[in-house]
């Protein structure tokens, strides 16, 4: 019997680990993206100072607006609509944004991160990308009227606090052994919670989550370094 618990127990450990290294080289390859994005744009600036000078050299004004356009229209694309503080952090966040956007969610993002914080940025990625998830499946199968996420990252005290409000249609879940359940199904059931209940106890920080009819909240504090 202890020989099939301890199979068993490292089979869980095995597919914890797997999964968690999945999440990571996702996050990882949606902030390197971004990044990449950024970095050929400045990469470009100079040809775009040349292409203006040409314009303006043949006194085309009008040539000249119709390319500033161009490149406003491609740095409102590019620029991160997070500014948090943590570049990292509004990388993830932006990318989760422009996904739950994507599938008719109302997502409103209020995000200040203005302390290192005692986790590691890869640490707190993995935490927002998980709760984002989660926040995007939760609404599928609503009505885009219904559809919502809010995230609020501030201070309390010497903590950051963070909260994820997502409408959801599982109506108000219940606890089973003092932990809610995500009700994703398959070989990652389960993980995404318990790799941010493991960073946060780590960390020595504090987690509540909360169900209500057509809402689930997240809290977090989480200290700085």
């Amino acid at each position: 019997m202890f020989d099939l618990f301890h199979r068993k127990r490292k089979a869980a450990d095995r597919a914890l680990a797997a999964y968690q290294r999945e999440l990571i080289d996702t996050h990882y390859r949606e902030v390197d993206t971004m990044y990449t994005k950024m970095r050929m744009w400045r990469h470009d600036y100079r040809n775009h100072i040349q292409t203006l000078k040409a314009l303006a050299a043949n006194d085309d004004l009008a040539g000249i607006r119709d390319y500033l356009d161009k490149l406003d229209h491609e740095l409102i694309v590019l620029d991160s609509p997070i500014k948090s503080g943590n570049a990292m952090a509004d990388a993830i966040l932006s990318s989760k944004m422009a996904l739950a956007e994507s599938r008719g969610i109302n997502v409103h993002v209020d995000a200040h991160i203005p302390i290192k914080l005692r986790m590691s940025e890869l640490d707190l990625c993995c935490i927002l990308g998980n709760l984002f998830d989660n926040a995007i499946e939760a609404n599928a199968g609503l009505p885009p009227s219904e559809r919502m996420i809010r995230v609020y990252m501030d201070m309390k005290g010497s903590q950051l606090y963070v909260s994820f409000t997502n409408a959801t249609a599982a109506g108000k879940q219940r606890k089973e052994h003092g932990r809610f359940h995500t009700t994703k199904r398959g070989k990652d059931h389960g993980f995404g919670l318990l790799h941010i209940d493991e960073i946060v106890e780590a960390a020595g920080g504090y987690l509540s989550r909360n169900s209500e009819d057509g809402a689930f909240t997240t809290e977090l504090l989480l200290p700085q370094e």
